[in-house]
């Protein structure tokens, strides 16, 4: 029997207290190999980017000068002396009434301040004739116009996707120091959980709760080490969760922390280590199974094994906390507003969470359909549900037709219905 419920917040609270959340190092990694990592330094640009005075457009360099007054009917003459070439340190300069010919990119000559469009000139032997006239510095990009030496390209904390990694190795980076990925070990338990890919034995199920939670460690910013599937058997679980402290920075476990006489998970935990649980049980539906250790230092979070109550809880209350552990900022899920289909009901002195799914009315109003989440193991919750409706403990119920907040599952983007 659960004694001593605690709230969402006091188990929030409790975790804090007991765990350092923040990172528990740094590596340096090649920057092909930095993608989904943590910054753990600001990245600072040691040159000028670009590195010197480039033509953004093919055409001529010149002296801005040379060509004051050249219009469509009286050009303006200068002689071609040479080319400038991408890729190559400029051989010529430009001098009074002189040209030379200049490719997109290509470094700017000396002596020369702007660049005339090659559709603004007509070239004839030697001669080149401007029918346009430019300002000093037109069709130019200054060195140190991008990226000036001496700045912060991107700050501590980043998480490096595509741009990022662009951005780095813009400025000469083949390397960078993030923040070490945590950790995070992940077991099942129970009788009837046996692992997908292999011949379904009677009376079994396939194990959904590691799948589902390793790919939830890695939107978080963790790296999932699956364990396998244990029986109810104390000594055996309790082996294996020794194996995992050893191996991870958190534990994750799933079944086996209910009030049967096979949930032997509360008592494995409370001989591994000092305090042991510091959690045993949320004032919340679903999740009230959800249990807490600490193990000399290191969190055991330990989940209910119906799927969607698993999922739910490690997005209240795991989720946060490997972020920070990755150095990251937790996010949060995006909310939309909609109408409840139907009366929702509170569970009495517990914060409800009712699973939905949004639907859109010919008049483009967006409705919440509760997905029912009565059967353990439910596997249609996690496929259609779209997010969850959250019931305060002081509240009995929600009215049909009452405007509620949509916590979306997806951290992403908003999805179109």
């Amino acid at each position: 029997m659960f004694r001593g419920l605690v709230t969402i917040e006091e188990a929030k609270i409790i975790i804090n207290q007991n765990f350092r959340a923040e990172p528990t190092g740094v590596e340096e990694v090649r920057l092909l190999e930095a993608f989904n990592r943590v910054l753990a330094e600001d990245a600072i640009a040691l040159l000028d980017i670009p590195p010197f005075n480039r033509s953004t457009v093919d055409g001529y360099a010149v002296r801005s000068e040379d060509t004051f007054g050249a219009e469509e009917n009286k050009p303006v003459k200068v002689r071609l002396i040479g080319a400038a070439n991408v890729g190559e340190a400029p051989k010529t300069s430009v001098k009074p009434g002189t040209a030379v010919e200049i490719m997109t990119g290509a470094p700017m000559p000396e002596g020369a301040d702007a660049v005339v469009m090659a559709e603004d000139t007509e070239q004839k032997g030697e001669e080149i004739y401007i029918y346009n006239a430019v300002a000093k510095d037109e069709n130019v990009m200054k060195a140190g116009s991008d990226i000036k030496r001496g700045e912060v390209v991107l700050r501590t904390g980043q998480l490096l996707g595509a741009r990022e990694i662009g951005g780095l190795a813009a400025i000469g980076l083949d390397r960078v120091k993030v923040y070490r990925t945590p950790v995070v070990a992940i077991l099942s338990t129970g009788a009837e959980v046996t692992e997908p890919g292999k011949p379904l034995p009677p009376a079994k199920i396939y194990d959904i709760n590691a799948y589902s939670l390793s790919a939830a460690v890695m939107e978080c910013g963790g790296r999932p080490l699956y364990m396998g599937v244990y029986q109810d058997d104390a000594a055996e679980i309790e082996n294996a969760i020794r194996q995992a402290l050893e191996m991870a920075d958190v534990v994750l476990t799933s079944g086996g922390v209910s009030v049967g006489p096979k949930d032997v998970l509360p008592k494995t935990l409370s001989i591994l280590g000092k305090p042991g649980l510091i959690i045993c049980g949320i004032a919340a539906k679903p999740g009230k199974p959800t249990s807490v250790a600490s193990i000399n230092g290191k969190p055991v979070f330990s989940l209910p094994g119906h799927p969607a109550s698993a999922l739910l809880m490690f997005h209240i209350l795991i989720c946060p906390f490997i972020e920070r552990l990755a150095g990251l900022k937790p996010k949060e899920n995006f909310k939309v507003k909609a109408l409840a289909s139907t009366k929702m009901f509170s569970a009495r002195g517990r914060r409800t969470y009712v699973t939905v799914k949004i639907r859109k009315d010919d008049s483009s109003r967006l409705w919440a359909e509760p997905v029912p989440t009565g059967q353990s193991g439910a596997i249609t919750t996690l496929l259609r549900a779209d997010g969850y409706v959250e019931i305060p403990e002081n509240q009995q119920f929600i009215e049909a037709g009452e405007e509620v907040q949509v916590n979306l599952f997806t951290r992403t983007q908003t999805p179109i219905w």
